[in-house]
């Protein structure tokens, strides 16, 4: 039986309004059967699985050593072919190759630094949009793959795993539907800030 943890965090995607300041909360991503590339061994039945990264979703057990061969139902070429342009594939598909993780670890960063950003008031006006598209673009991505994995496969999966796809729609939802307060607050911010610069200036405290 497939063993999944999702944390209620989500993809260096964004936080939501519990995250730490300057920390982006991770989603978890399913991790491929034996049916697409994995940094695993294809056919070791699934263990306990990694926790949450940018796509957003359940992942697919790892295999758990010296137990017997299984095959996990869902097929990630399938999903690539549904799903080109998802960010699961750049992000989130499981990889050992070092150079994409340098990448992913780069992009990680520069997502974290923004976020740093926003939550100081420094961010520009363009800043604060382009990280707040990233979120939208983050959970919108992961509600695609989740319920493309439910509709193909839902039927194959164990109900805890169902379960926590299921999970992973409403919280990106709920995530979907905040985004325009917090992009209003960020602005809001960012404008009571600029005033405050602009008024000490004005009074002298810039020279």
């Amino acid at each position: 039986m497939l063993l999944v943890l999702v944390l209620a965090g989500v993809f260096r995607t964004g936080p939501s309004t519990d995250d730490a300041p300057g920390q982006e909360p991770r989603a978890a991503l399913p991790e491929p059967g034996p049916s697409a590339p994995a940094p695993r061994t294809a056919s070791a039945s699934p263990g306990p699985a990694a926790v949450e990264t940018d796509a957003g979703v359940p992942p697919i057990a790892e295999a758990a050593p010296g137990t017997a061969p299984a095959r996990h139902p869902v097929d990630l070429e399938k999903l690539r072919a549904l799903l080109p342009d998802n960010l699961y594939w750049e992000m989130g598909v499981p990889t050992k190759d070092p150079e994409v993780l340098r990448k992913r670890d780069e992009e990680g960063r520069r997502w974290n630094e923004l976020y740093g950003k926003v939550q100081s008031n420094t961010a520009s006006e363009q800043e604060i949009h382009q990280y707040y598209e990233h979120r939208r673009k983050v959970s919108e991505d992961s509600i695609a793959f989740a319920s493309a994995v439910l509709e193909q496969y839902g039927t194959q999966l164990p109900e805890q795993e169902q379960g926590l796809y299921a999970l992973s729609i409403r919280m990106h939802r709920t995530r979907l539907e905040e985004l325009p307060g917090q992009i209003e607050a960020a602005l809001a911010r960012k404008s009571a800030q600029d005033q405050r610069r602009e008024a000490w200036r004005g009074g002298g405290g810039g020279n």
